[in-house]
């Protein structure tokens, strides 16, 4: 009788934490992330001279 009571509670609490988290408000709200004020990557203009010469 205990074992049942005592699996019935833990599993109770697990369903509240649960239930808690999954309705809370900030949990789907994400910043977005600041945009650079120079570009990387492929969109980057080449820095340097402009011309390269291989020979």
């Amino acid at each position: 009788m205990i074992d049942n009571f005592s699996i019935a509670v833990t599993h109770g609490l697990l369903l509240l934490a649960m239930w808690r988290l999954i309705h809370r408000d900030d949990l789907d709200v994400e910043e977005p992330p600041e945009r650079n004020k120079e570009p990387d990557g492929f969109l980057k203009p080449p820095s340097g001279s402009g011309s390269h010469s291989d020979a």
